[in-house]
């Protein structure tokens, strides 16, 4: 078997591991600190697909400043440890209907999916480098790149005015 093949089965592993750790965790600090074992092992799928600058993005961008913004916002909200969670058997069941659903339509997805035979003459080795990316992000994918800083500017004015107070509000 081939050394980058088990790597990746390796990372698979690992990547499938952590993130049910994510879910299953009780402790916040614990399914953050799993959430970047997640991003870190994803990086590493990222550089077995030769994409050297995405896998670069991921560990600063997720991995560094969203999950500081996930800390931060964990210990601000002072969840504690002994409060008694409210069991109720409707929201288990939805969350099953929903986790099951969203199985059958990834295995659906999966087995649609015809993967193209590998062929050394036709293969890139730039194919993930950041000047390919952003020839295909900025030709061909454009209109979505757009739309999705348009989307992130009404996220952030949003936010600004959900977090602004009004004149005579009370300060708790």
């Amino acid at each position: 078997m081939n050394s980058s093949v088990s790597f990746f089965y390796f990372l698979s592993f690992l990547t499938i591991l952590s993130a049910v750790m994510v879910v299953i965790s009780r402790n916040p600090i614990h399914s953050v600190l799993y959430l970047i074992l997640t991003f870190f092992s994803l990086s590493g799928h990222y550089i077995l697909l030769n994409a050297q600058f995405l896998a670069a993005v991921n560990i600063i961008v997720y991995a560094g400043a969203i999950m500081v913004l996930f800390l931060f916002v964990i210990m601000f909200l002072n969840i504690k440890q002994d409060q008694e969670e409210t069991k109720n058997n409707l929201t288990k069941i939805a969350a099953a209907v929903v986790g099951g659903t969203v199985f059958v339509i990834l295995f659906g997805a999966y087995r649609k999916t015809a993967i193209p035979a590998f062929n050394p003459d036709q293969f890139d080795s730039q194919i993930g480098m950041i000047e390919s990316l952003g020839n295909l992000l900025f030709r061909d994918y454009l209109l979505p790149f757009e739309l999705a800083s348009i989307l992130l500017l009404v996220a952030m004015v949003g936010a600004v005015m959900l977090g602004k107070r009004e004149i005579g509000e009370r300060h708790f």
